[in-house]
This record gives C-alpha cells, sequence and structure tokens, in this order.
C-alpha cells in the first residue's frame, strides 16, 4: 500500500470517530428536549459516514486493500449546551489539518489521482467548519435561551443541503 492509502485507512478511522462522536452529541441533546439540535448532529453524524465510505470506495477503485479501523470512545456527557458545539467545531479543524496533511502527502508523493479524490473533501472541510462556527456564534448569542437557538435551526436550516453533484461515490451507496 502507497503512503497516501495508509493515511486514507487512518482517515477512514477518523471519519468513523466523528459520525460516533456526533450522535454521541445528537443523544446528548435530545435527552435535553433539545430536537432541532439532536436532528442536526443526528445528520451530521450521516454525513461523516458517508465521508468514511467515499474512502473506502475510493481505495476500493484503487485496487488497494481496505482496513476498516477501530474508534476510540467519544465523549458523552457535557455541562452546557455549548460544549458539544465547542467539541464538534474543535473536530472539524482536526479533520481539517488531516485532509491537509492527506493532500500535501498525495502532491509529495506524485500522487495525482489521491490529490484530486481529496481536494472535494478540503472543499467540505471549509463548509463544515463554517457551519458549526456560525452556529456557535449562534449559540453565545442567545446565551442560556437555547430555545432561541432551536428556533435559529428550525428556520435557517443549517448544514442543511442538497447533495453534491460533485461528492465522491459512497462503498455501498450514500445514506
Amino acid at each position: 500500500m502507497s503512503p497516501v492509502h495508509d493515511l486514507l485507512t487512518e482517515q477512514i478511522g477518523h471519519e468513523y470517530f466523528a459520525s460516533q462522536q456526533y450522535i454521541a452529541i445528537a443523544a446528548w441533546y435530545d435527552q435535553q428536549a433539545l430536537p432541532q439540535l439532536a436532528a442536526h448532529f443526528y445528520a451530521q453524524s450521516v454525513e461523516e459516514r458517508n465521508h468514511a465510505m467515499m474512502i473506502v470506495q475510493y481505495l476500493i477503485d484503487r485496487e488497494a486493500r481496505v482496513v476498516i479501523p477501530g474508534v476510540p470512545e467519544v465523549r458523552n456527557d457535557f455541562e452546557s449546551v455549548f460544549e458539544p458545539l465547542e467539541l464538534a467545531l474543535a473536530q472539524e479543524r482536526e479533520v481539517t489539518g488531516q485532509f491537509e496533511t492527506l493532500i500535501a502527502l498525495a502532491r509529495s508523493e506524485h500522487d495525482y489521482l489521491g490529490e484530486q479524490f481529496l481536494h472535494w473533501f478540503l472543499k467540505e472541510q471549509v463548509e463544515e467548519v463554517a457551519s458549526i462556527s456560525t452556529l456557535l456564534q449562534v449559540a453565545r448569542r442567545v446565551g442560556e435561551n437555547v430555545m432561541l437557538l432551536e428556533d435559529y435551526l428550525a428556520r435557517e436550516s443549517v448544514g442543511a443541503e442538497e447533495a453534491d453533484p460533485t461528492a465522491p461515490s459512497a462503498a455501498g451507496g450514500a445514506l
């Protein structure tokens, strides 16, 4: 396996970890009777799962060995409505850095197909960071009146966008 494919295998694990973390965040919001925040993070979880499956499909298409790594334990307990949002933003920034490292490696290894595949993920990360950053800004603005945040999510459909026709195919189909 090439160094790029090795790092892509690690990225599959990072994407599944993000998916699991978003399920934990969604469940926590659900238990706080905040259905809009819960729905937002349940949807984010599916999106992260789809990202992992896009990488799986790419490796299959490149005839590389596919290995699905395990994921570390996620955080399940939070003290405030803000903490899961702060965690999500930090996680998205970390994932952005992971994709930047991947694209730099692909470029240095002259893996032009890998580099081309990874460009879509960089574009996606810009959107992800901007979306969660906006949500956190609104949350801080409304303070303890989280029902205003729920109203904002219901009204603005933050992160709810149509399927991107330029997205890579996901193994088994996107959910």
